[in-house]
């Protein structure tokens, strides 16, 4: 994995990372393959807090490229839309998403209030 760019987002307390990974010989990787590199490329990083967007692989190549954001805290990772969280359920252990993923889906319930 090639990363492109790397950007310290302090506004929204994340990192984020644009990359393309070459997997030329190999399948093409999951998001969980890519969330765990991600945690391997950044230190001290809780893949609880690892977010992984806009993966798009190449016809006919083997190239995929995406976003990962990684946060800094659970309360930071509310500015995600619901659905990202319901995406990445299946990635996480369970402590800190689900508080947040409960918190949205009540705002939404409530109409945002």
């Amino acid at each position: 994995m090639d990363i492109v760019n790397r950007t310290e987002n302090k506004l929204l307390n994340r990192v984020e990372i644009d990359f393309k990974w070459n997997h030329k010989g190999a399948k093409t990787p999951s998001k969980k393959d890519i969330m765990d590199l991600v945690k391997t490329l950044e230190p001290g990083s809780n893949p609880d807090l690892i977010v992984v967007k806009n993966c798009k692989t190449r016809y006919g190549q083997a190239l995929t490229t995406g976003q990962a954001l990684i946060y800094e805290s659970a309360e930071a990772m509310k500015v995600e839309p619901e659905y990202i969280h319901e995406r990445h359920k299946g990635f996480r252990s369970g402590n800190a998403t689900e508080e947040v993923a409960e918190e949205v889906a009540e705002e939404t319930e409530d109409g945002g209030e």
